[in-house]
């Protein structure tokens, strides 16, 4: 066993692994650029007031924060929203609405660790700023579920669990519950789902018992999952024009997302309410239709936020898709990209005179973008031909001293093991032909 091993919750990446990670950063950008969404990124290192002033003192507990050597309180970031939020908010005057940016970061998060959960992450993040309408979470939703489908997942395999805070305050506000007491029950349905009964226990802690008709209500509220059980809940709980309004939104929402063809892979679930206390509107999560996996992707609008951490009043909703568990997903579903490092052309160097010979093609080729590979010291013909064909490159260029004194070089086509010869000035419009032109 090494001497030294990576902390616990922090990920090795050896080549196969990093490939793997490239190709689905890869996909989401192409993904968020297609959407009209550009990239940004922040340090690694912010102060720790800025957390703080998003989530309160208590997110300490999860955080790698210290103090620097200039005596500052600092964090390694565990998320990306205030973050930017800072970023935006600095420029909000000068920034053309609305404002859609991405990026995919590194976060760093103190929790326990389990499966699809780590302490050293990857996320793509993506926000819309400036747009107080349904139309942002349709653009955001939409993004998400592409973000998805792009390799390969269907509305078989993923959902995405809409939920919307604005409805439960007007719900249990027609319940007679203040703000303190709306807030802590929100609390208890976001851990419902995992705790059952007992997530009330900490409400029932600082306020009392639930009376029953009032806990009943609850429960058939959070277990909502249409739209038309809303309107009906929303209707007998006393109709008003904001409540109205909020409904209105709804149907654009859902509307424009089964427009987009996407309205299979949207539930309306009422138990999603997302523990964050800064989400304001509508909150979503993306989950696996199994159910063996955490939540892949979680979101929702947090228009206070932005002027909350000094900026401009600017309305925003965002999301965020954890590496993680979304490669969990994609290996179990058989999607997983396939590592191939295979150079595409293996150089066979008969010795010093013929290797000085091939090395000008060898960088004029790797200039021209293929991928060339050699032996790095001299070997037999053999042991050449047999690690070209261990590399998996598709052809061998052969540079030996009868070759080279009659200025030709060999071409060995690995597949069918067939040759030709032609004239050593020819190199690159013959590599070119069998490229395909590339």
């Amino acid at each position: 066993m090494a001497a030294f091993q990576s902390l616990p919750g922090f990920r090795d990446f050896y080549p196969e692994d990093l490939a793997r990670r490239t190709h689905i950063f890869r996909m989401w950008r192409q993904t968020a650029a297609a959407f009209g969404f550009v990239e940004y990124d922040t340090p690694v290192l912010e102060p720790l007031d800025l957390y703080r002033a998003k989530s309160g003192d208590e997110i300490e507990g999860q955080l790698f924060a210290f103090k620097d050597k200039g005596d500052r309180e600092v964090a390694l970031r565990p998320e990306m929203t205030p973050s930017v939020c800072r970023l935006v908010g600095e420029r909000a005057g000068s920034l053309k609405r609305p404002i859609k940016w991405y990026s995919i970061a590194e976060c760093y998060r103190y929790e326990r660790m389990q499966k699809g959960r780590g302490r050293c992450f990857f996320q793509l993040n993506a926000d819309v700023f400036g747009e107080s309408g349904p139309e942002a979470e349709i653009e955001l939703i939409s993004l998400l579920i592409q973000c998805m489908r792009a390799f390969g997942l269907t509305e078989k395999d993923v959902c995405v669990r809409l939920s919307d805070r604005s409805l439960w305050f007007y719900f249990l506000g027609s319940l007679g519950l203040d703000e303190p007491r709306i807030r802590a029950l929100l609390g208890a349905v976001d851990k419902f789902g995992r705790n059952g009964h007992d997530a009330f226990k900490a409400y029932e802690e600082a306020f009392g018992p639930i009376p029953p008709e009032t806990k009943e209500r609850v429960l058939a509220f959070l277990a909502i999952r249409s739209f038309a059980e809303i309107e009906g809940v929303m209707s007998a709980a006393g109709a008003s024009p904001v409540v109205a309004g909020r409904l209105a939104d709804w149907r654009t929402l859902l509307g424009g997302l089964d427009a987009m063809g996407l309205g299979d892979y949207v539930q309306v679930d009422l138990g999603v309410v997302r523990g964050l206390a800064y989400y304001t509107g509508f909150v979503f999560e993306a989950f696996d239709r199994k159910g063996d996996l955490r939540a892949l992707a979680g979101g929702g609008r947090y228009d206070d936020l932005v002027a909350k951490l000094g900026g401009a009043d600017l309305p925003a909703v965002g999301f965020a898709v954890g590496d993680m568990t979304f490669s969990l997903l994609l290996e179990e579903r058989g999607l997983a990209p396939k590592v191939a490092h295979a150079p595409d052309i293996y150089c066979v160097l008969g010795g010093a005179a013929e290797r000085k010979a091939a090395f000008a093609d060898i960088h004029r080729l790797r200039a021209g973008g293929y991928r060339v590979e050699y032996p790095m010291r001299d070997l037999a013909f053999g042991k050449q031909f047999k690690a070209a064909a261990d590399s998996g490159a598709r052809i061998a260029l052969i540079y030996g001293g009868d070759e080279i004194a009659r200025g030709v070089v060999k071409l060995r086509d690995l597949a069918d093991r067939t040759e030709r010869e032609f004239p050593a000035g020819e190199v690159d419009s013959v590599v070119r032909d069998f490229f395909g032109g590339r």
